[in-house]
C-alpha cells in the first residue's frame, strides 16, 4: 500500500487529504487548501454577470485559458489571474508535491467557522494546482463541491495500517504484542492470553480469530457519515443522473436542475460503477503484472550490459596490447636496421681514415725526401735520381686525385619511414559493426524453368536455397530499363512469383532479385536476361470497350449494336519500336466510315475515333479518307474501302510517326509526326461495320528498306 501514498496526498500541502472536496475536474483538494488558493476575479467575470448578459448558465464558469493565467518563463510556474489590469498579479508558489499554486489574493478574513462555512470573497476564482483548469465559485463557494467520503475512508485505513503494533488487552503488567482479535469478543490477545481466556473450546470455538491489523480496521471503522447533497445540504443522495454523471438527492429531482435528466437508483449504478471499476482494473492490472515483468527484464539487462561491458572492455584490451605488442616487435625490427647502417657507415669512414692516414703519411715522407734531395749541391748525383722522384711525385698526386679526396659515405641516413598509412588504419580503427541478432536471408535462386516472357511482358519465378535456414520476410524484385540502364524495382513483397507488364517490344531485360529480413537483405541473385516478343500478339480489350461493341472470335471480331460510332481499343499498348497490324473488312453496308488509328486509354468511346485529343485515326468510306485528330480533318485522299478491303496501320515510335496503308498501298502521306507516349491500337465503327483483327505482322519490306535509306 506504499505505493499508493502519493494518491492520498494533497498537491498543494504535501500531506494526507483532510475534508477532501471534489473539482469539476475530478481532482482534490483539502478544504483548507481550496479556500487558500482562492482568486478573486473581476466584477465583470462574475457568475451573476454572465448570467445576466446571457452568457453562461452553468454553476462553474471557466475561464478562457487566455486569461486564465500568465506563464512564468522565469519559474515555469503559472501567475494569479491576470486577465484585467484592476486584478494585480501575485506570485505563485510551489507546494511540496512540486505543483505550482496560488497564494490567496488577500489575507482571509478571521473567523471561528469552518473553511466549508466561512465566507469567501465575493467572485472568486479557483485554478486547479494539476491541470490548471480554472472556474469561478458561485455563491454557494466552497460548499457547491461534493465531500469524497470514499477517500477519507481509503485514508483512514491507510494511517491505521501504518499506525504501531497493537497490545495484549489483557495482559496485568506490562502488555505484550497482540498476536489475534476475537471480532465477537472485540478484544486483542497476546498467545498466552488466549490460550488462559480465550480457549478454542466449548462457546468460544465458534469465535473468528483474525490478526490485528485487520481486527484494528474491522473494529475502528465506524459507520462514516452519510454524504450529502451539495444543493440540498439536508437531503441524503438517494438517486444517479446519467447525464450529469452525479449522485442526486429527492428535491433534485423534484424542483432542482435534474428534474428532467435520467435518473437510476443509487445502489444499482454503485454496484454497476464497482464492476466496470473492477473490469477496468482487471486490464490494467495486466498491464501492471506486464510492466512489473518488463522491470525484471530491464534490470536482468542492467547486469547484462554490466557482465558484457566488463568482457568486452578485457577484450578491447587485449586486441590493443596485440596492437602494441605488433609495433614493438616491428619497432625493434627497425632499429636493427638502423644499428647496421648506422656500423656501415662508420666502418666505412673508419676505413677511408686509416687508408688516408697510411697515404698521407708516406706523401709526407716523399716530400721531405725530395726537399732534402734539392738541398743536395752535386748535379750529377741530383740528375742520376730526379728523373725517378718526378715520377714518383706525379704518380703520388695523381693518386690523390682520383676521389681519394671524396668522403665514401654520407653523414645522412638514406632510411625514410613512412608511417602515415599506420597513423591513418590507428585513426580509421573502429568497431566493424554492432553484433547482429541473425543472420540475412540466403540468396535467392532463379527459377529459370518458370521464368518466360510474353508480347512486353515478364513472369520471374524464384525460390529461397534448399538448405537455407534463415528465413526471409520478402523479396526484392529489379529490372533495367531495356537498354541497359540502371536497375529499378518493379516489386516488393512476401510472394515468389511475379509479372511485370508495361515493358517494351523486342527489348532485352536483365532480371535480379534479393531477399531482406530485420536483419538486412541478402546478395543479389544471378543476372536473367529476358528477350521481350519482335512482334505483337493481342487482341480487342472488352474491359474497356464501349457497352455497344459486339465480340467474336477470341475478341479478334468486333461490331456494334448502335447505329453511332463506339470505339473499341486493342489490349497492348506500345511506347517503343515499331508495330504494324491489319484490319479485314468483313462486313460493309451502306457506306459507312470506321476509323482505324490508335488512342489514349482514356479516350472517349462514343464518339467516332478522332473526336478527342487522344486519339489519331484515318476515317474512310468507300471513295475517299480523311486524317483526323482533335476533331481537325485534314489530308482528303481519293481510294475507300468495300467488303474484303484490308486496312494497315504502323505506328513508329522510333522515328515518331503513323501511317496508314489500304489493300498494301500507302494511303496518303505520313498521316501524323512527333507522336509520344503510350498508345493502343483503337477502331471506331457502327453496326454497318463488322472488322477482323490480324496481329503477329511483321514490317512491310518497302517500309523497311525505306526506313533504313533514310
Amino acid at each position: 500500500m506504499e505505493e499508493m501514498e502519493e494518491e492520498l496526498k494533497c498537491p498543494v500541502c504535501g500531506s494526507f487529504y483532510r475534508e477532501p472536496i471534489i473539482l469539476p475536474c475530478s481532482h482534490n483538494l483539502c478544504q483548507a487548501c481550496a479556500r487558500n488558493i482562492l482568486v478573486q476575479t473581476p466584477e465583470s467575470e462574475s457568475p451573476q454577470s454572465r448570467r445576466a448578459s446571457g452568457s453562461g448558465v452553468s454553476d462553474y464558469d471557466y475561464l478562457d485559458l487566455d486569461k486564465m493565467s500568465l506563464y512564468s518563463e522565469a519559474d515555469s510556474g503559472y501567475g494569479s489571474y491576470g486577465g484585467f489590469a484592476s486584478a494585480p498579479t501575485t506570485p505563485c508558489q510551489k507546494s511540496p508535491n512540486g505543483v505550482r499554486v496560488f497564494p490567496p489574493a488577500m489575507p482571509p478574513p478571521p473567523t471561528h467557522l469552518s473553511p466549508a462555512l466561512a465566507p469567501v470573497p465575493r467572485n472568486s476564482c479557483i485554478t486547479c494546482p494539476q491541470c490548471h483548469r480554472s472556474l469561478i465559485l458561485d455563491d454557494r463557494g466552497l460548499r457547491g463541491f461534493p465531500k469524497n467520503r470514499v477517500l477519507e475512508g481509503v485514508i483512514d485505513r491507510y494511517q491505521q495500517s501504518k499506525a504501531a503494533a497493537l497490545k495484549c488487552q489483557l495482559c496485568e503488567k506490562v502488555p505484550k504484542e497482540a498476536t489475534v482479535m476475537c471480532e465477537q469478543c472485540d478484544v486483542f490477545y497476546c498467545d498466552p492470553c488466549r490460550l488462559r481466556c480465550h480457549p478454542p473450546r466449548g462457546p468460544l470455538a465458534k469465535h473468528r480469530l483474525v490478526p490485528p491489523a485487520q481486527g484494528r480496521v474491522s473494529r475502528r471503522l465506524s459507520p462514516r457519515k452519510v454524504s450529502t447533497c451539495t444543493d440540498h445540504e439536508l437531503e441524503n443522495h438517494s438517486m444517479y443522473c446519467v447525464q450529469c454523471k452525479m449522485p442526486v438527492c429527492y428535491q433534485c429531482l423534484e424542483e432542482g436542475k435534474h428534474s428532467s435528466h435520467e435518473v437510476k437508483a443509487l445502489g444499482a449504478m454503485w454496484k454497476l460503477h464497482k464492476s466496470q471499476l473492477s473490469q477496468a482494473l482487471n486490464g490494467l492490472s495486466d498491464r501492471a503484472k506486464e510492466a512489473k515483468e518488463f522491470l525484471v527484464q530491464l534490470r536482468n539487462m542492467v547486469q547484462q550490459i554490466q557482465e558484457n561491458s566488463v568482457e568486452f572492455e578485457a577484450c578491447l584490451v587485449a586486441q590493443c596490447d596485440a596492437l602494441i605488442d605488433a609495433l614493438n616487435r616491428r619497432k625493434a625490427q627497425l632499429l636493427a636496421r638502423v644499428n647496421k647502417e648506422h656500423e656501415h657507415k662508420l666502418k666505412v669512414v673508419r676505413d677511408q681514415i686509416s687508408h688516408c692516414t697510411v697515404k698521407l703519411r708516406q706523401t709526407t715522407g716523399l716530400m721531405e725526401y725530395c726537399l732534402e734531395v734539392i738541398k743536395e749541391n752535386d748535379p750529377s748525383g741530383f740528375l742520376q735520381i730526379s728523373d725517378a722522384l718526378i715520377r714518383r711525385v706525379h704518380l703520388t698526386e695523381d693518386q690523390w686525385g682520383k676521389g681519394t679526396l671524396t668522403p665514401r659515405m654520407t653523414t645522412d641516413f638514406d632510411l625514410s619511414l613512412d608511417n602515415s598509412p599506420l597513423l591513418q588504419s590507428i585513426h580509421q580503427l573502429d568497431f566493424v559493426q554492432v553484433k547482429a541478432s541473425s543472420p540475412v536471408p540466403a540468396t535467392p535462386i532463379l527459377q529459370l524453368e518458370e521464368c518466360c516472357t510474353h508480347n512486353n511482358s515478364a513472369t520471374l519465378s524464384w525460390k529461397q536455397p534448399p538448405l537455407s535456414t534463415v528465413p526471409a520476410e520478402g523479396y526484392i524484385l529489379e529490372l533495367d530499363d531495356g537498354s541497359g540502364g540502371q536497375f529499378r524495382e518493379v516489386y516488393v513483397g512476401k510472394e515468389t512469383m511475379c509479372t511485370v507488364d508495361g515493358l517494351h517490344f523486342n527489348s532485352t531485360y536483365n532480371a535480379r532479385v534479393k531477399a531482406f529480413n530485420k536483419t538486412g537483405v541478402s546478395p543479389y541473385s544471378k543476372t536473367l536476361v529476358l528477350q521481350t516478343s519482335e512482334v505483337a500478339w493481342f487482341a480487342f480489350d472488352p474491359g474497356s470497350a464501349h457497352s455497344d461493341i459486339i465480340f467474336s472470335n477470341d475478341n479478334l471480331t468486333v461490331t456494334c449494336s448502335s447505329y453511332d460510332d463506339r470505339v473499341v481499343l486493342g489490349k497492348t499498348g506500345f511506347s517503343k519500336g515499331v508495330h504494324y497490324w491489319e484490319l479485314t473488312i468483313d462486313r460493309y453496308d451502306n457506306h459507312p466510315d470506321p476509323a482505324f488509328g490508335v488512342a489514349r486509354m482514356d479516350v472517349m468511346k462514343d464518339v467516332m475515333l478522332g473526336k478527342d485529343d487522344k486519339a489519331w485515326a484515318m476515317y474512310v468510306d468507300n471513295n475517299r479518307s480523311w486524317f483526323m485528330h482533335n476533331n481537325s480533318h485534314t489530308n482528303r485522299t481519293e481510294g475507300g474501302i468495300t467488303k474484303g478491303a484490308t486496312i494497315g496501320v504502323l505506328l513508329d515510335l522510333n522515328r515518331k510517326t503513323l501511317t496508314f496503308f489500304i489493300n498494301d498501298e500507302q494511303q496518303g502521306p505520313i498521316a501524323f509526326e512527333n507522336v509520344e507516349g503510350l498508345f493502343f491500337p483503337a477502331v471506331s465503327l457502327n453496326r454497318n461495320v463488322q472488322v477482323t483483327l490480324h496481329t503477329g505482322l511483321p514490317v512491310p519490306d518497302f517500309y523497311s528498306s525505306r526506313a533504313s535509306i533514310a
